[in-house]
């Protein structure tokens, strides 16, 4: 019930008299909660760190511009073909990171990210190099679409629940089961015949397409993207949303995004330190409560209904 009710506001928030800045202000935390998402699945089910998974929402991104730009506008043909390259580096990039483990593997996805942004950086014919890449807005059979704020804002609510509710359904699924599994005792996992490599490059592939998918819709609500989008700090930024939600739930990622997005745009207007606030609420979480918000929710609500009986 709580689900619908998050997405009936959603979808009459434009009728609710919110401003221009607060209409792109959701569009960025569903982007944002998109992404927070993909990452969770190798982070909170798969029980693999990356540090390199904004690397995937640039890629879709730069893909869908140059396809754009130099093949086609239309969405239908711009939109899978982002999801798709940021699926296919996935391939290789997680085939080798899946061979190590812990802080390892850690590394080698902060190595792949910081070589995306410097292909992306210096590849000036293709990706704009350090200025940035302006898209040219998007067509549907010819017609001009995602023109307008109110229907970028529509495409986005359509593309985070069903991102969401697939997501949901991976993990609810025995593939999704497999992968705590493989979370909690890999060689147990090993043991009774599971090929776990190939469950984590599953795993890593499925998150790299939505990444890719964040990527895209970003690209369309600014009609531009900088080699930034690429770099080690946006990594960071959303493993934070992920921690701070809380891991092993898709809804904590949502939480997760939204409560860092707030923060920075809510704080930035008085002073430069915004992060410091982030940080500290980071620490609090790490020191109390490691499950994230959403995890401290959960148990919350347990305590209260076991004091009630």
């Amino acid at each position: 019930m709580l689900g619908l009710a998050a997405v009936a506001g959603l979808v009459v928030a434009p009728w609710l008299g919110v401003t221009d800045f607060q209409l792109s202000l959701l569009l960025e935390v569903m982007i944002f909660a998109i992404l927070a998402m993909s990452l969770n699945i190798i982070l909170g089910y798969a029980g693999l760190v990356s540090f390199g998974h904004a690397a995937f929402f640039a890629v879709g991104a730069y893909a869908a511009g140059v396809v754009a730009n130099h093949v086609s506008t239309e969405i239908w043909l711009s939109l899978p073909v982002g999801i798709l390259v940021a699926a296919l580096i996935a391939i290789p990039v997680g085939w080798l990171s899946i061979r190590v483990s812990g802080f390892y593997f850690l590394m080698i996805t902060f190595a792949f990210a910081q070589m995306i942004y410097a292909v992306v950086y210096r590849w000036n014919s293709v990706t704009g190099g350090s200025d940035g890449l302006l898209i040219s807005a998007p067509t549907f059979l010819h017609n001009p679409v995602l023109q307008s704020r109110h229907s970028l804002y529509f495409f986005t609510v359509v593309c985070f629940c069903l991102s969401f509710l697939v997501m949901q359904r991976i993990i609810a699924s025995p593939f999704g089961r497999v992968l705590v599994g493989i979370r909690e005792n890999t060689r147990r996992m090993r043991a009774l015949g599971y090929n776990v490599r190939n469950y984590k490059l599953a795993a890593f592939v499925i998150a790299a397409a939505f990444g890719g998918l964040s990527g895209v819709i970003n690209a369309q609500l600014n009609l531009f993207i900088a080699p930034e989008s690429a770099h080690w700090t946006q990594s960071g930024l959303v493993l934070v949303m992920v921690l701070i939600g809380g891991t092993r739930s898709l809804i904590g990622s949502i939480i997760g995004a939204a409560i860092v997005l707030l923060l920075q745009h809510s704080l930035s207007s008085y002073t430069e330190y915004w992060s410091l606030a982030l940080g500290a609420l980071f620490i609090s979480l790490i020191m109390w409560a490691r499950e994230g918000i959403y995890g401290l929710a959960v148990r919350g609500v347990a305590l209260l209904k076991e004091r009630a009986s």
